[in-house]
Order: structure tokens, then C-alpha cells, then sequence
């Protein structure tokens, strides 16, 4: 089973991939949050076979949706209207700090909090 893992950004939207078995995950791309990412997502979807979606849940330091977290529920709308995949929510706080503290600001950063996400839901899951 292979998962699709996302960390949803105001400006970047990082992408993450598992192994077709849905045991490990690894930083795929990084996409420029636009009126094409909808599209860009069903492409690596279909291209790569994914079967479910692991998006990042945004929370504030008291657990409750942020500000960017409208955003992502329409994102889930946009992507269960046009590829019918399950999608799962995964806590993503500190995700990119800790993508940062592992290997510093480049341009894979948002992929590899993607890989963070989709890893935790991974290990939880087990």
C-alpha cells in the first residue's frame, strides 16, 4: 500500500512517498502552493500508484486548527472529489522545525516535514 504524505504551506507544499509496502517514507517533491497543485497532486498520485493520503493536521500550541487549516479542509474536499482515496490527518506540529534542525533550509525542507508526517502516521499505524 503505498501513501502519499503532504505538508500543506501557505507558499510551498511539500510531498513525501512510501514504499510500495507502506513501511517507509522518503521526500519526493516540493511544489509552489497555486491554482495547480490540485492538478500537480493528481498527477503524482496516478504516476506513482498511491493508494491513501496522510496530510498534515495543523494545530496551535493548544491543539486547536490555526489559521491555515481552512486551507487544508478544502484541499481534502478538492482531493476526495477527484480521486475518491482515503485521507488521513496526521499532527504535523514542529514538522518543519524539525526537518530543519535535521538538515538545515534547502529546497527539499517541505518534502522532508512531508516524510516526517507520512512517517509518524506510518509508525502510529503499525
Amino acid at each position: 500500500m503505498r501513501f502519499l504524505g503532504i505538508d500543506y504551506g501557505s507558499k510551498r507544499v511539500g510531498v513525501a512517498l512510501s514504499d510500495e509496502a507502506g513501511m517507509m517514507a522518503f521526500p519526493y517533491k516540493v511544489f509552489p502552493n497555486s491554482h495547480t497543485l490540485l492538478k500537480e497532486l493528481e498527477a503524482v498520485i496516478e504516476k506513482t500508484k498511491v493508494d491513501e493520503i496522510v496530510i498534515g493536521h495543523s494545530l496551535d500550541k493548544n491543539s486547536q486548527p490555526n489559521k491555515i487549516q481552512a486551507s487544508i479542509e478544502k484541499l481534502i474536499l478538492d482531493l476526495t472529489l477527484a480521486t475518491n482515496l482515503p485521507i488521513h490527518l496526521e499532527p504535523e506540529q514542529f514538522s518543519t522545525q524539525a526537518a530543519l534542525q535535521i538538515q538545515g533550509r534547502n529546497d527539499m525542507t517541505d518534502a522532508s516535514a512531508a516524510t516526517i508526517i507520512l512517517d509518524s502516521f506510518i509508525t502510529r499505524s503499525k
